[in-house]
């Protein structure tokens, strides 16, 4: 128990804000280190994997899938420079409803569930896309935050298996991301 709390502690020291893209050697670099850039990528991806882990069964593969395909596609937008309005916010607001996702004690449909990831990775994907650097392989890019997407839904994974683990620890993981995002939101506007 010491032991996962320290690594969620020391997981979550990290100073993020340090981690910007466009210092890599290639695009895929680029691309890898663009989802750990920004706390808000991060914690929605990880709060997908503390879902699917919280599901069992075969969505333990699909919300994750669901998020990285939908993810490609939104990237694909945004590299042939279509935005959203409200970008940022709309980010701010996956990261919180990912978190009330893993709170709930009901069970959201899981189709609802994977249409909502899906929508919400889709604004991911397009921020990824806009901020893609100018001279960038747009293939190699996208690789690089797709496996960085799918390494952060697998890290939410192991957590949320272990947090299955200790009574009430998954839905606390999950309002920490909730209240994460309800700040990202306030900073948004």
């Amino acid at each position: 128990m010491r032991k996962f709390l320290l690594s969620i502690l020391l997981a979550g020291s990290a100073n993020f804000a340090q981690a910007h893209t466009g210092h890599g050697a290639d695009s895929f670099t680029q691309g890898l280190i663009h989802p750990f850039a920004g706390i808000d990528h991060l914690l929605a991806m990880f709060a997908v994997g503390l879902w699917a882990a919280q599901q069992g069964g075969r969505v333990r593969w699909q919300g994750p899938l669901t998020f990285v395909l939908a993810l490609a596609a939104g990237g694909m937008l945004g590299m042939l420079g279509i935005g959203l309005p409200a970008l940022e916010s709309g980010i701010a607001l996956s990261v919180m409803l990912a978190g009330l996702l893993v709170v709930s004690v009901a069970r959201v449909p899981t189709a609802l569930a994977l249409a909502g990831i899906g929508f919400f990775a889709l604004w991911h994907g397009i921020a990824h896309g806009l901020e893609m650097p100018g001279k960038a392989s747009a293939a190699a890019y996208a690789s690089g935050f797709m496996l960085a997407s799918a390494l952060l839904h697998a890290s939410g994974l192991a957590v949320g298996h272990g947090a299955l683990k200790v009574s009430g620890m998954l839905r606390m993981l999950g309002a920490a991301i909730a209240a994460s995002g309800a700040v990202l939101m306030m900073a948004a506007f």
